[in-house]
């Protein structure tokens, strides 16, 4: 079954509106029919059942049979922080994330990151890696689409303050994380290559 993400204020007393891009994409790619089941998220921890009971010529109302209470989120909050990898790696990072559980990516810029972002070029970049993370919730079923923020120089993520455990996977690192116990509260996990982030790290 298909599933849509809509902002709080399209859902009314009994109904859903679906506009825009998931409106085309309904219609003209997935070419779904009236009276076909669909699953419908707000970003909250409430998922709703509706079937599409009309196509009007720029929306679609959705009835909604029912709605229920997802449990789909980690036990654990899971924010990483991923080195900017070169080509559109990325692209494939930011899917796999969000299908794991994380709630939250950091996209951190290393001084001797190989890709090298900015401006208007950064700002288009991290808007589609956000709309990966919404089809990535949608393929999977999640009702909260995480948040890639805007790309953070490694030594301001070091400096900040996390209330959390704080991982880095590392080649070579002593110590498989299965062994490791489980942290309590929040984890930032910090994944990079290596050779990028060594002088930093140490200094």
């Amino acid at each position: 079954m298909y599933h849509f993400f809509v902002d709080p204020s399209a859902i009314g007393e009994g109904k859903v509106k679906i506009t825009g891009a998931d409106l085309n994409h309904m219609k003209n790619v997935l070419r779904m029919r009236i009276g076909e089941d669909v699953w419908i998220s707000d970003g909250s921890e409430k998922e709703y059942h509706c079937t599409i009971e009309e196509f009007q010529e720029d929306s679609a109302v959705l009835h909604i049979l029912y709605a229920q209470e997802s449990q789909y989120e980690l036990p654990s909050r899971i924010y990483l922080f991923q080195g900017l990898p070169k080509g559109d790696k990325m692209e494939l990072i930011v899917q796999k994330a969000v299908e794991l559980g994380a709630v939250a990516i950091q996209p951190v810029a290393a001084e001797r990151s190989v890709l090298k972002l900015s401006g208007d070029r950064a700002d288009k970049r991290r808007a589609h890696w956000q709309q990966i993370a919404v089809s990535a919730c949608e393929q999977s079923g999640r009702n909260r689409v995480p948040e890639v923020a805007e790309i953070l120089p490694l030594a301001k993520y070091l400096a900040q303050d996390f209330a959390g455990t704080r991982m880095i996977l590392a080649p070579g690192a002593e110590g498989a994380l299965a062994r490791k116990p489980r942290p309590a509260g929040p984890v930032a996990i910090l994944i990079g290559r290596s050779e990028e982030h060594t002088s930093e790290l140490q200094s």
